[in-house]
């Protein structure tokens, strides 16, 4: 995506609480999106095009849920909607093609969900589901379930570089601190990283050697925005705009790539650097996608915090610490707030915008000038990495 992506500002964005949650995914998806467009105080009518992130893969019967989205308003009816889908990423997907939409001058105001319902199903049935994200031409590869894809890049890391259990208790305990300044997270309950080290009954081997504690959590939520022009944007009091937006795609086949090196996320990151203008010195925050613990030490890597196989030092330095240089996920990530697929790119942006416009509450830092979100799908294969200044 070109550097003319600086062309477009979030004006306002709605978010419900993720967990188990009793609405349907129709509620999901009206409650964020009605927040959104007061928050934007935009009639619905002002909106040109509407952009779903949903994953589903079975999750619920709703096959058709872009077109959920009218039931928000009356003011939506016969605007176009669309669903994108792209494994765990499929929020920012559906943030992407809004963008594009304004940039080619057939929109102006574009609403954007982002929604998943989850709880519905077993744990079993939702591992099943989410593994339809894998790649089912090779059946090795179809018989892994994600757990086991991230348990065996930790016990790669651990051959490769050390043994990574230490510093992924670090992470999960971190993330739950974060999460308990959050109001919108699943899991607000503070764990040591005693607690997330030792297994027990309460926090036992889900996939060896990763134990519950590294697990992101099965989630049912919601995520809105509204993407404008910077120029419309620059007339409120309250907006953020992109300085960048990219997206990598890479081979589904892990066979052909070397997991550990995290090609795809490491390049969609420093182009989004590029395209912004900056380093990871300049970062106030990052919210990443820590679907596995494992999966954001390797993003510490990736983003340059620290060297391949040295991902550790990030956070025995504090740099990734709430006051630490660079805070990351202090909405609690994947790991505590929640992770429901389709809402997980858009809620990562939502944070972040009103971390950047003063309005995140406890989770609010002193200063938030720079902000990151990277959200990947499957196993580093589909990676969007965007930058996010005030305005």
């Amino acid at each position: 995506m070109a550097s003319d992506v600086s062309n477009i500002s979030i004006i306002g964005t709605g978010h419900t609480r993720f967990g188990r949650l009793a609405e349907n995914l129709e509620d999901l998806i009206t409650a964020a999106a009605r927040e959104a467009l007061a928050e934007a105080d935009l009639p619905a009518e002002a909106i040109d095009a509407v952009f779903v992130g949903h994953f589903n893969a079975g999750l619920v019967r709703d096959g058709f849920a872009a077109s959920l989205v009218h039931q928000t308003d009356p003011g939506l009816r016969f605007k176009p909607a669309t669903r994108l889908e792209n494994a765990c990423a499929s929020g920012s997907a559906a943030i992407h093609a809004a963008i594009q939409s304004i940039l080619s001058g057939r929109a102006q105001n574009v609403l954007v969900v982002g929604a998943e319902k989850m709880t519905a199903r077993s744990t079993p049935e939702v591992t099943e589901a989410l593994a339809c994200a894998g790649y089912q031409n090779d059946p090795a590869e179809a018989a892994l379930s994600f757990p086991g894809v991230f348990a065996q890049a930790a016990q790669a890391y651990a051959g490769r570089y050390r043994d990574p259990l230490g510093a992924m208790a670090q992470i999960a305990s971190k993330n739950h601190q974060n999460a308990m300044l959050n109001p919108l997270a699943q899991m607000r309950r503070p764990l040591t990283v005693e607690d997330c080290a030792t297994v027990t009954d309460k926090n036992p081997l889900i996939a060896p050697p990763l134990r519950l504690t590294d697990c992101s959590l099965v989630s049912d939520g919601a995520a809105a925005l509204v993407l404008t022009s910077t120029q419309n944007a620059g007339k409120r009091e309250k907006a953020a705009r992109f300085l960048a937006a990219v997206q990598i795609n890479d081979f589904l086949p892990m066979s052909r790539r070397d997991f550990l090196l995290f090609e795809g996320p490491r390049m969609a990151i420093h182009k989004a650097y590029e395209e912004a203008g900056i380093t990871q010195d300049d970062l106030s925050f990052a919210e990443v996608h820590d679907c596995f613990t494992i999966a954001e030490l390797l993003t510490y890597e990736a983003m340059g915090l620290a060297p391949a196989g040295q991902g550790e030092t990030a956070l025995s330095s504090g740099r990734v610490m709430r006051g630490g240089q660079t805070p990351v996920n202090l909405s609690g990530g994947l790991k505590a707030k929640g992770h429901p697929v389709g809402a997980t790119g858009v809620s990562m942006h939502v944070l972040a915008y009103r971390q950047l416009t003063g309005q995140a509450g406890e989770m609010q830092l002193e200063r938030a000038d720079l902000g990151l979100i990277f959200n990947m799908g499957g196993a580093a294969v589909a990676n969007y990495a965007s930058v996010l200044a005030p305005m």
